[in-house]
């Protein structure tokens, strides 16, 4: 039987190991074993444990104890101590969609809708070249690294162009290569494109194309530096995917054992185009072509009706909950109905920024809104939020029983946090207080596979002020070439 070249990708992605690469051995001298001791630990485990003056030990990338911290440091005599007194250890966080370059556009896309009513001549986006889009990539990830994030989706296509400076990082990276086949519309989709739509026309060079881009980043990145990156095929949105698209994306994520996403129901629009051209809604015609299932993680789910939420939870697909971006965009996606329906939910920050603080702080505001519980503002808990960021991620890039949690035998992916501080004192909950009253600068240490990643507010990874001023350039120079054509409109009241 002769194959195409498609199957062929397959069968050599599967073949590939890890690339012998080593980014961060050689700039990490520290002490194969650390211990924090006299700390509050924030597990996040099944029973959502608070331990008080407590100890942790890591050996090399693992969590090997917790406990008492006598005990601790008699069983760990030659270890690098940390004083965690006035300190709080909690899991790292897990951004499950995000589109890095779109940091760009900061201060502009939060406030005209979605897709963005407000027309520029050109997207911010179009005016960086290659070299500047991969430095706003950078910071966006720094800016999530310094507000708790050790692991982040990046969720876009043409990620080859910026991987080798994200995983400088040192964050745990899932690098979600987008594709899309659909010849006769641009998404995704708004009132305007759906009034001049016409019936989807799909193109098997550009599906060839797409598969391929991801055949050839998985080759070359999944299993960095010991497991630290992983590649998952997506595809780019339910409106801009044929069934061949969507069978291949999942054959491939299969065969591999891989994670894959999608974006689903963002807009109306979406939900109106889906019902005209295919006769159902996007989550069932996800299901129909056997798209769901509990290695997707569908972002999203703003429009979802009652028989595609019963499609979602039948199926077990992991819903990314993206509620800073759904909020700004007058949006309180049906997430009380999903998870009540048993949708495991994780959480993204989607464009402009990446402080999974926020998302976490407007997740659990817009999730007590839309419940009608007998007594408002008690459900979800911060402990539901912080498991949705951590273990519903860790769910998500199909780790779950490697991070997510602060458990003996699980990876030291974790941040260290300054509880001394106006806002956080005092407190008998710290997690309720910083998911309420926090700030990202509350986070003095942020370590992934036991590496400090950043330290004393410090990053060790790569030069912040160096990337800034670049970073600052690039802006000054693209918002002054867009403000040429005159200042912003902004509506009133």
């Amino acid at each position: 039987m002769k194959l195409s070249r498609r199957k062929l990708m397959l069968g050599a992605a599967a073949s590939v190991g890890p690339l012998p690469f080593n980014l961060l051995a050689a700039q990490d001298n520290a002490a194969t074993q650390k211990v924090f001791t006299n700390t509050t630990i924030i597990t996040n485990d099944s029973e959502r444990r608070t331990l008080l003056n407590s100890a942790l030990a890591i050996e090399n990338d693992l969590i090997v104890a917790i406990g008492n911290t006598d005990d601790v440091l008699a069983r760990y005599p030659m270890a690098e101590v940390h004083d965690g007194s006035r300190k709080a250890l909690l899991p790292g966080l897990i951004n499950c969609h995000a589109h890095l370059a779109a940091t760009i556009a900061k201060g502009f896309n939060e406030d005209f809708g979605f897709p963005n009513s407000y027309r520029l001549k050109r997207s911010p986006e179009s005016y960086l070249s290659a070299e500047e889009a991969t430095i706003m990539s950078t910071l966006a990830a720094v800016e999530g690294l310094k507000a708790g994030t050790t692991t982040m989706v990046q969720n876009t296509g043409g990620i080859a162009r910026d991987a080798a400076e994200l995983v400088k990082t040192g964050q745990r990276w899932v690098f979600a290569e987008s594709v899309r086949d659909i010849t006769t519309v641009n998404g995704p989709m708004s009132p305007t494109r759906f009034r001049d739509s016409r019936s989807p026309e799909f193109s098997e060079q550009l599906r060839d194309e797409g598969m391929t881009r991801i055949s050839d980043l998985h080759t070359r990145w999944h299993g960095y530096d010991g497991g630290r990156v992983q590649v998952f095929p997506a595809a780019a949105l339910t409106e801009l995917s044929s069934p061949e698209l969507l069978r291949e994306v999942r054959e491939f994520a299969d065969t591999n054992k891989l994670g894959y996403t999608i974006h689903m129901t963002q807009s109306q629009a979406e939900v109106d185009f889906m019902l005209r051209y295919h006769g159902v809604r996007p989550a069932i015609y996800l299901a129909q072509n056997d798209f769901l299932g509990p290695r997707l993680f569908a972002a999203h789910a703003r429009y979802c009706d009652v028989q595609e939420i019963r499609a979602l939870s039948e199926s077990d697909t992991i819903i990314t909950h993206q509620a800073a971006m759904a909020a700004n965009r007058g949006v309180n996606p049906p997430i009380s109905s999903l998870r009540d329906a048993g949708c495991r939910i994780a959480l993204g920050t989607d464009n402009n920024n990446t402080d999974m603080l926020h998302v976490m702080k407007t997740s659990i505001s817009l999730e007590r809104i839309q419940r009608n519980n007998e007594i408002p503002g008690t459900l979800p808990q911060p402990e539901d939020i912080l498991a949705d960021a951590c273990s519903g991620g860790a769910q998500a890039v199909n780790m779950p029983d490697s991070i997510g949690s602060l458990q003996i035998g699980k990876k030291a992916d974790m941040l260290v946090l300054d509880t001394f501080k106006p806002h956080l004192v005092p407190s008998g909950r710290i997690l309720s207080a910083w998911i309420h009253n926090g700030q990202p600068s509350d986070i003095d240490s942020v370590l992934v596979d036991g590496r400090f990643i950043m330290k004393d507010r410090k990053l060790t990874t790569l030069d912040e002020g160096s990337l800034m001023q670049e970073a600052y350039k690039i802006g000054e120079r693209v918002w002054g070439e867009i403000l040429e054509n005159g200042p912003i409109t902004i509506p009133r009241l």
